[in-house]
């Protein structure tokens, strides 16, 4: 059954222009919002707040036989800061240009996939569908920021646990080309600060040890290893979520003045902090060997270096760090069958290279699929000017003529990728809760 394209887009708008920007997003505004959309198509709601100021938002589309294992589709409300003077409309503005492409943070990551959830079912529901398998959505707080507050708490709930979750969807990446991507597992975050200690003196003087040398050899180390794990990628020797990260993500040095810092004193103390993101089940081997060049190389005690590092695969023994996408996991092949029927293409599974809620899930055994289904887009997650297709662009007329024919060729954008991922959605929920 056919909805209103133009509701269907002003209610995404509308979720857009809601404040939930770190760090402090509005999430009772979001949540009131959330709660609307759920009453308007019989959702049953819940508030769940495990930390005071942090509602988890939990809808239920209760199905014929709910013994059976349920659905969870999982989007986090919160989005990245942004600089507004970079983009050209507004980032909470939710404006859409003369070429259909809709401006706002969190268009790609990840209130479009939010809504696409809910817009599904609506169809769903209006089309006269029952689902066989319970349904649970879930708007969950702090995935920008860890998720410890959000789908961290929340899985080791009772809450939780009774729900009976049998799979999991959560958030992927856009795809450059017709083909959805989806992801089975992620890298896993380490955070690593380096400090360098060393004599103060004149800006002028020339000296071994300095802070600020130390440092420096740390980071060329850094970013040789960076390159050696680059070129790789650029090669196509590994995908991105096959290799290491290291990015530089602060540098603090100096004495700082009234208008600036002072020129002519070299510091005692240079500090930078690292995001580094490994591939999951790495060896022993390797780790130890990375470590290894860490404790030699980028921070050794013989050059006046301390660090500290947050290693997040910790305490993982025994725990799913993959989702299996082969004939042992039924849900990969549904999820295969679904995109298919509804007219799309998907690739085999990958690593998402940074971190998501999936996580969580997976070391909680569940099996997890990352899938945003937007296509033909470039990924701008974080970036400046986040953007998404809602609806079709202008015709351009190409006119061709010679002395014996005048033909016309018309040509136009690719269909709103936001309306087609929402039926990509109805087919995927319509198979996986007719399963048995």
């Amino acid at each position: 059954m056919a909805l209103d394209s133009n509701a269907i887009i002003s209610r995404f708008q509308d979720y857009l222009r809601i404040n939930t920007v770190q760090p402090n997003p509005d999430y009772y505004a979001a949540a009131e919002f959330i709660k609307i959309q759920a009453q308007s198509i019989s959702l049953k709601y819940k508030s769940i707040e495990f930390v005071l100021g942090k509602p988890l938002v939990l809808l239920e589309w209760t199905g014929s036989d709910p013994s059976l294992p349920a659905i969870l589709l999982n989007s986090h409300v919160d989005v990245v800061a942004f600089e507004a003077d970079k983009w050209d409309h507004p980032p909470l503005g939710a404006e859409i240009d003369e070429e259909g492409k809709i401006y706002a943070r969190g268009t790609q990551d990840m209130k479009s996939v939010g809504m696409q959830y809910l817009e599904a079912i609506r169809k769903l529901v209006a089309s006269g569908y029952q689902p066989r398998r319970s349904v649970y959505v879930s708007f969950v707080p702090d995935e920008e920021i860890g998720g410890a507050d959000g789908v961290g708490k929340f899985v080791e709930s009772g809450n939780f646990k009774s729900l009976n979750i049998g799979v999991v969807l959560d958030e992927g990446l856009p795809s450059p080309t017709e083909s959805y991507r989806v992801f089975n597992g992620e890298r896993i975050p380490w955070s690593l600060q380096i400090k360098a200690v060393g004599q103060p003196g004149h800006g002028s003087k020339l000296y071994d040890d300095s802070a600020s040398e130390n440092l420096t050899k740390s980071i060329e180390s850094m970013m040789r290893f960076r390159a050696s794990q680059f070129d790789m990628l650029k090669a196509g020797l590994k995908p991105d979520g096959e290799v290491v990260s290291v990015n530089m993500v602060f540098l603090k040095a100096g004495t700082p003045s009234p208008d600036g810092f002072v020129m002519n004193l070299q510091p005692s103390e240079a500090e930078a902090g690292f995001d580094i993101r490994i591939p999951p089940r790495p060896t022993d081997d390797h780790l130890v060997a990375l470590e290894k060049r860490l404790e030699e190389e980028w921070a050794p005690v013989s050059r006046n270096m301390t660090y500290k590092l947050w290693r997040f695969d910790q305490n993982l023994s025994g725990k799913q760090l993959l989702t299996a996408k082969d004939d042992s996991n039924p849900w990969w092949g549904l999820l295969q069958n679904a995109v298919n029927e509804a007219g799309g293409k998907i690739g085999e599974p990958e690593i998402f290279p940074a971190s998501t809620d999936s996580r969580y899930f997976r070391k909680a055994g569940l099996p997890a699929f990352g899938f945003s289904p937007i296509s033909n887009t470039p990924s701008l997650l974080h970036d400046h000017n986040e953007v998404l297709i809602v609806s079709s662009a202008k015709y351009y007329i190409l006119q061709e003529s010679n002395v014996l024919t005048v033909s016309l060729f018309v040509q136009y954008l690719s269909q709103s990728e936001y309306l087609k991922g929402i039926d990509m959605y109805v087919s995927i929920i319509k198979a996986y809760t007719s399963y048995i």
